[in-house]
């Protein structure tokens, strides 16, 4: 299991906000913030505003959302994670974050990616394909005891065998929530697509459904109701021959 998560040294600087609404939250992304809401240890929500750089570093951090940081709003601070954040779909901008003051000393429920490590034997020696199921799994333990992930060793993983949430490291500081039977990761074999042979593409060929009956009935009708429609037409009467002038 890899390294714990600890708490962050800096501290994120907050901004109270005493407006809502969809005009002020326009106006806090004009002013280069992010609007946000704080909540939980028992206290008052507070809508803030945060810096969306510091958020984008701690979301991509390796500890990534699980960050437990020092959050500074007003004469108030106080261990904070991020739980929810939502993206601007086209052009990627954070729009709204949610966070959570952290009692260091009470359990909470996180999800924790999977990392697997090695080569598989189903790969290097028969030849198929390592799939991940699972890529993360949730988990109950202390703030200061969140793992940034959990190492899965794939190396003795063959046909037949699957790795499940039990086989994964435990420890006793950390208790898995996500079904114990609960697949991880298993090898699978490789569809290759084999080319038709002459004779099967010609037999494929002739098999082809030809054009449909009604479509040929139908050409058919029309070029016969031309041809009686032609027969059909009176000839022209042939001009009276004009007499001669004597």
């Amino acid at each position: 299991m890899a390294t714990a998560a600890t708490p962050g040294t800096n501290v994120v600087e907050a901004q109270p906000r005493t407006e809502r609404g969809k005009n002020e939250t326009r106006r806090v992304r004009r002013g280069g913030r992010v609007p946000a809401v704080l909540y939980g240890a028992k206290k008052q929500t507070l809508a803030i505003t945060v810096d969306p750089k510091q958020m984008a570093r701690i979301l991509t951090s390796e500890t990534g959302h699980n960050t437990i940081f020092d959050l500074q709003v007003g004469e108030e601070r106080s261990k904070a994670m991020i739980v929810d954040w939502q993206y601007e779909p086209v052009k990627g901008a954070l729009l709204h974050i949610d966070l959570k003051r952290i009692a260091m000393d009470e359990r909470l429920k996180v999800s924790v990616p999977i990392m697997l490590r090695g080569e598989a034997a189903g790969v290097k020696q028969q030849g198929g394909i390592l799939e991940q199921v699972l890529r993360e799994v949730e988990l109950e333990c202390l703030p200061g005891d969140i793992p940034s992930h959990i190492d899965a060793d794939v190396s003795e993983l063959v046909f037949g065998k699957l790795m499940r949430v039990s086989d994964l490291p435990h420890s006793s500081k950390v208790k898995f929530l996500t079904d114990p039977n609960q697949t991880v990761a298993h090898i699978i074999s490789v569809k290759e697509e084999v080319a038709p042979t002459p004779e099967v593409a010609a037999a494929e060929a002739a098999a082809a459904p030809a054009e449909p009956e009604v479509i040929k009935k139908g050409k058919q009708e029309l070029v016969e109701g031309e041809a009686e429609a032609a027969e059909a037409k009176p000839e022209k009467a042939e001009k009276p021959e004009k007499k001669e002038k004597k």
